[in-house]
C-alpha cells in the first residue's frame, strides 16, 4: 500500500538545456528504512535529490510525501514536509559560529533577540547527541571537513527532519568517526526517520543499509534487499560490466630518493616529521581525521608556512613558502576540496588546466594561445578519459569524478616531479575510482613520487608502496607494503604518541 512509503518518486523526467539528467526514475523509501542511492558519477542520484529538496523542480513525474502528492517547488516547501539534506559539497558559513550554523535562520525569538546562552547549550547538545565533542562556539571556518560534516548533521537533526538524505557523509570521516554516524542512523531508524544514503563506499552501503537502488544514464536500474544482492551485482548494474578487482596492479618501485623531508613543524598540527619519497614511489599518509595529515601536505605545497625542518629534491635543500615556489620545483598538489581548493566551478575545462603552466600559452603582450591552449586540452581529457563535450565546458557542469579528473589533469599538465593527492576519490563512484588509481600508476611509471593521503584503508593498501601513519602531528610508524593491514594501520593511528 502507498502508505507503507515514507517517499515515492514516480517516472521523475528532468532535462537541462535539452539534455536529459533523468530519463524515468522510481524511487521508493520506506518508513524507518535506510535506503541507499548509488550509482555512477553523473547517474543522476544529486539531481534526483535535489528535485525532493526542492533546489530543482522535476520536468514530469509524480512526488509522494507519505502518501500524499506534493509539489516540491523550493526548499522552503521541502523543509516544512520534513525533508533534511545534506550535501557532499557542505553548505555553510566559515565566518559563524558552530552554533549560528546550525540554527541559521532559527536563531531568534519573535522580537528578533538572540539568546546566545541557550543558542549554544542547545548546540552543543546536539553535537553530544551525534558522539562528538567540541565547543559550538567555534568558527566553522576553523573546523576540518570532517568536522563540518558533523555540522551540517547536527544542523539537519535540528530541524526535525523524518526524512534525511545524507549525500556522502563519510567522505573525510575517520573508522570510529563512521561507527558514530552509524549509531545515529541506527537510531533514527528506530524512531522511524526514513534515511536515504547516498554513498560510493559500497562496503558502507552494505553495511549501513537496508534496500539498495541502483541509478545508471538517469535511470533507476534495480531495487534490491542488501542482505538479498552481492557487491559484485551491484557494481555490475552501476558500470555495465564487472570490474576485474578495486585496484590495477602495482609494480615494486626502486627508484632513487626524489624528496627528503627533515624535522618539519608547523606548531602543534606538525611536529618533527621526517620521512623520504623515491622516485615513481606512492608513498601512503594514514592517521585519524586531525591527525595532521593535510596539515603536513599544506606545509610542503607552501599552502602554509612552516615554521622549521628542511626539504630536500634531488638532494638539493628548496626553500618552499608559498605554492608558486612549489610549482616552480615540480611539486603539485591535489587538495582534498576541490570545489574550494583544486578547481575554479567559473571556468570552463581548458582554463582550469592551464592555470599551473599559463605562461606557456600567453604570447609577448599577455594575449593567452587559444589553439594551443585547447588543443593541450582535448589532449588532457582524452587521457584522462574526462566526460565533456569540449573543453569549453564549465566544471561547475560535470559530475564529483570528472571533475576531480580536471584537478588532475591540470598537474599532469605542470610536468610534476612530486605530486600529493590528498583524499583524491572523495566521493567519486567505483568505476571512476579505478581510472584515478591507473592514473597514479601512470605517473608512478614516469618516476614521479606520489604521496597519498586517504581515510580509506583499503585504498591504502590497495595502492601504497609504502605507509607512514600519523597521530596528533607526528609520524608514529612506517608500514612496508607486505606489512600493511587495517589493523596494524589503526593500532599506530591510535597508539600512544612516541616521545
Amino acid at each position: 500500500m502507498a502508505d507503507t512509503y515514507k517517499v515515492e518518486m514516480i517516472r521523475i523526467k528532468k532535462s537541462f538545456s535539452g539534455v536529459e539528467a533523468l530519463k524515468s526514475v522510481d524511487f521508493k523509501v520506506k518508513r524507518g528504512e535506510v535506503h541507499a542511492l548509488v550509482g555512477e558519477n553523473g547517474a543522476g542520484k544529486s539531481t534526483l535529490m535535489k528535485i525532493l529538496s526542492g533546489v530543482y523542480q522535476k520536468d514530469s513525474g509524480t512526488v509522494r510525501i507519505n502518501g500524499k502528492e506534493v509539489e516540491i517547488t523550493d526548499p522552503h516547501k521541502s523543509r516544512e514536509l520534513g525533508i533534511g539534506i545534506i550535501y557532499q559539497e557542505l553548505v555553510l558559513a566559515p565566518h559563524l559560529t558552530v552554533a549560528e550554523n546550525i540554527f541559521i535562520g532559527d536563531m531568534g525569538d519573535k522580537w528578533g533577540l538572540i539568546n546566545y546562552k541557550n543558542l549554544y547549550r542547545k548546540a552543543d547538545e546536539l553535537i553530544k547527541e551525534i558522539g562528538f565533542d567540541f565547543s559550538s562556539k567555534t568558527l566553522v571556518g576553523e573546523l576540518s571537513v570532517a568536522y563540518q560534516q558533523v555540522v551540517e548533521i547536527a544542523k539537519a537533526l535540528s530541524r526535525e527532519a523524518d526524512i534525511l538524505v545524507l549525500d556522502e557523509p563519510t567522505a573525510v570521516l575517520a573508522p570510529k568517526e563512521v561507527e558514530k554516524l552509524f549509531d545515529i542512523l541506527v537510531n533514527l531508524k528506530k524512531r522511524g526517520v526514513s534515511i536515504i544514503y547516498i554513498s560510493h563506499r559500497l562496503e558502507e552501503v552494505f553495511k549501513i543499509s537496508d534496500t539498495i537502488t541502483v541509478l545508471k544514464d538517469g535511470c533507476s536500474i534495480n531495487t534490491y534487499s542488501t542482505q538479498n544482492v552481492t557487491k559484485d551485482l551491484i557494481i555490475r548494474d552501476m558500470i555495465g560490466r564487472k570490474l576485474e578487482g578495486l585496484f590495477p596492479g602495482r609494480p615494486r618501485s626502486e627508484g632513487e630518493e626524489l624528496l627528503r623531508v627533515e624535522n618539519l613543524c608547523m606548531g602543534r598540527k606538525v611536529r618533527n616529521v621526517s620521512f623520504s619519497l623515491k622516485a615513481g614511489e606512492v608513498l601512503g599518509i594514514a592517521g585519524l581525521v586531525g591527525s595532521g595529515r593535510t596539515e603536513l601536505a599544506r606545509a610542503l605545497f607552501g599552502a602554509d608556512r612552516k615554521e622549521s625542518g628542511r626539504i630536500y629534491l634531488q638532494g638539493k635543500e628548496i626553500n618552499i613558502s608559498s605554492p608558486e615556489d612549489a610549482v616552480r620545483y615540480g611539486i603539485g598538489f591535489v587538495p582534498e576540496s576541490r570545489k574550494e581548493q583544486g578547481i575554479i566551478l567559473g571556468l570552463p575545462i581548458s582554463q582550469n588546466i592551464t592555470l599551473p603552466k599559463i605562461k606557456e600559452v600567453v604570447y609577448a603582450l599577455g594575449i593567452i594561445n587559444m589553439k594551443k591552449e585547447k588543443d593541450n586540452s582535448y589532449r588532457l581529457m582524452n587521457d584522462l578519459n574526462i566526460k565533456a563535450d569540449s573543453p569549453e565546458t564549465h566544471v561547475m557542469a560535470l559530475s564529483g569524478g570528472n571533475q576531480q579528473k580536471v584537478v588532475l589533469a591540470k598537474w599532469f599538465n605542470a610536468d610534476c616531479k612530486v605530486m600529493i593527492l590528498d583524499e583524491p576519490t572523495r566521493g567519486v563512484d567505483v568505476g571512476a575510482k579505478y581510472e584515478i588509481y591507473t592514473l597514479i600508476n601512470e605517473l608512478s611509471k614516469k618516476g614521479i613520487g606520489v604521496i597519498m593521503i586517504s581515510s580509506e584503508m583499503a585504498e591504502i593498501i590497495g595502492m601504497c608502496d609504502r605507509t607512514i601513519v600519523m597521530r596528533d602531528g607526528r609520524i608514529q610508524g612506517e608500514l612496508g607494503r607486505d606489512e600493511l593491514s587495517e589493523e596494524k594501520i589503526m593500532t599506530l593511528a591510535i597508539s600512544s604518541i612516541k616521545n
